[in-house]
């Protein structure tokens, strides 16, 4: 049996009438840019993260700039964030003219270490980015009292973490704003790039939203220094038909996770995902001190993983700064992780095959 790490053909053709009436609803209209469809959408996904509005953005990469310089971040400034997760996230910082700043990451969830982020505060330390991991928040109390203390601006990057809590809280409620990518393989998928930005905040909304069509509010009067970063009309119908299935998704996706947890429990070297509250189950990541032959053994078997991240931001040359200190607990974990397939229209059948090759293999 081949299993693929992920299927999006299985996913696209189960919404293919739905999808194509949203977009000939697009064509028709002959509106691509900035229209109806991003306007409901926007007040559509707002009410799902329960803030005040949203702002459709290009990408998620986008989404992080745009809220960093609608916040006041800029040039030289520091932005806390973790070393675990994909490169955009520090690319967004930069992109800001700020400098990203490591520290490490908590073992259990392998989330942003809110204990470590009072050492690394300087003078010239303005936001934290915390990155919601794979699904499970990050701890936002402990987070949002220690920016509050050091008068820190929080935007929390969401990409993987549609509808995920804490607290009982959806991402960006006890935040200046969260961030959210629409790519194909998130939770809530375009059929290609998109972002958005939601806050509860109606100035910080505004500024986000004149930044994202060049820094402008009409074509004659330049108030800013933005760029062309929109969520256009079709990526916008689409993401609209997806978002009255995203909780079924989800249930599923926390179902598919419970096998796992079932059937690999009396493993001892292999590590389960640290579930603190509600995951979204983005990915399903595991902890193995033997990663590579695990991953090997289920390649064998047909079985696809990935791996998420094999990099550590705080170790590559375009972001390592100076004086930039060792991170052991990322460092240790990237040499552990290993992600499963785990997605909405996975079967119960493959889910069990790749239980069974990892049982086979903790059995040898």
């Amino acid at each position: 049996m081949k299993i693929p790490f992920l299927n999006l053909t299985r996913h696209s053709h189960k919404l293919l009438k739905e999808t194509t009436q949203a977009a000939a609803r697009v064509i028709e209209r002959g509106n691509f840019i900035l229209g109806e469809e991003v306007r409901e959408f926007e007040n559509e996904w707002s009410k799902y993260c329960e803030t005040v509005g949203a702002v459709g953005v290009a990408n998620g990469t986008d989404a992080i700039t745009l809220a960093l310089i609608a916040s006041g971040v800029g040039q030289d400034d520091e932005v806390i964030t973790t070393p675990l997760t994909a490169a955009y996230t520090s690319l967004a910082i930069v992109n800001a003219g700020a400098k990203p700043v490591y520290v490490d990451i908590d073992e259990k969830t392998f989330n942003l270490n809110p204990e470590k982020i009072e050492p690394a505060v300087t003078p010239r330390t303005r936001a934290v980015v915390p990155v919601h991991l794979y699904g499970q928040s990050a701890d936002m109390r402990a987070i949002a009292e220690i920016s509050e203390c050091h008068k820190l601006l929080v935007i929390e990057d969401a990409a993987q973490a549609h509808g995920a809590r804490f607290d009982g809280k959806p991402c960006g409620f006890s935040s200046l704003a969260a961030t959210h990518s629409f790519y194909p393989t998130k939770n809530l998928g375009a059929f290609g790039d998109g972002g958005a930005i939601v806050s509860s905040d109606e100035d910080f909304l505004n500024k986000a939203s004149i930044l994202r069509q060049g820094g402008h509010a009409d074509a004659f009067e330049l108030n800013l220094i933005g760029r062309n970063s929109r969520l256009d009309e079709m990526q916008a119908a689409i993401l609209r038909v997806k978002l009255k299935f995203l909780d079924e998704w989800t249930r599923r996706r926390r179902e598919l996770a419970e096998i796992y947890f079932e059937r690999l429990k009396n493993f001892p070297r292999l590590q389960m995902p640290f579930v603190r509250e509600k995951s979204v189950f983005h990915l399903f990541v595991i902890r193995h001190p033997d990663r590579n032959g695990l991953k090997n053994h289920l390649a064998e078997k047909g079985i696809e993983t990935l791996i998420h991240y094999p990099y550590l931001l705080h170790e590559q040359k375009i972001f390592r700064g100076d004086g930039q200190k060792s991170l052991p607990v990322a460092e240790k974990i990237v040499k552990e992780i290993l992600s499963l397939p785990l997605y909405p229209e996975l079967e119960t059948a493959e889910i069990e095959a790749v239980c069974a090759a990892i049982e086979e293999f903790e059995n040898k």
